[in-house]
């Protein structure tokens, strides 16, 4: 059995990739899409931290979080959100896909993977990587030419910050950025 270990960097700035079961294209649901960020936002009254970035494609996440000092505890928050969007989804009548026996008998229910990636962030040029790519990631994956065409990101709020001009990504691709890097997809 593998043995999954995590970083634990108290008040540490972390970088997190969250898979639906199978890939399934879940987040196309604008339903989907408002009941995850209302998720994310009580997890995030109830459990101070900061929400950096986030970028919500059709079957995955990226998001990089900011925990307080003296807190590592992003495993409780994610489960937390995966635990909660579960249960509210299937209330209100979203579907989920078929788990294998083995995974229903450990209680799996088939919305999101397993477990999560995550990559503690180490510097300031870390954290630029991976912001970047966060951002250029509905690019990536051809759902847009631009990364200001993808609704469902923070890079909207990062341009009226005036940390990114509005056309960043688009036309020349910062892909060979990336090329080097895991961010667990």
């Amino acid at each position: 059995m593998p043995n999954y270990r995590r970083a634990r960097v108290p008040g540490g700035t972390f970088f997190f990739t969250v898979v639906t079961h199978r890939r399934q294209p879940l987040f196309e649901s604008p339903v989907a899409q408002s009941l995850l960020g209302s998720l994310l936002r009580r997890c995030q009254l109830r459990w101070l931290f900061t929400v950096n970035a986030v970028v919500l494609l059709p079957d995955h996440l990226h998001a990089i979080w900011s925990l307080p000092p003296g807190d590592n505890a992003y495993s409780r928050r994610w489960g937390w959100i995966k635990k909660s969007f579960t249960q509210a989804w299937l209330q209100i009548g979203g579907e989920e896909l078929s788990v294998s026996a083995a995974r229903a008998k450990e209680g799996r229910r088939g919305i999101w993977q397993p477990r999560l990636w995550e990559h503690t962030l180490e510097d300031d040029g870390d954290f630029d990587r991976h912001f970047d790519y966060l951002h250029y990631n509905p690019v990536k994956h051809d759902l847009v030419r631009r990364p200001r065409d993808w609704p469902a990101s923070s890079f909207h709020r990062w341009v009226r910050a005036g940390v990114y001009d509005r056309d960043w990504g688009a036309g020349v691709e910062p892909r060979t950025r990336f090329e080097e890097s895991n961010f667990g997809e």
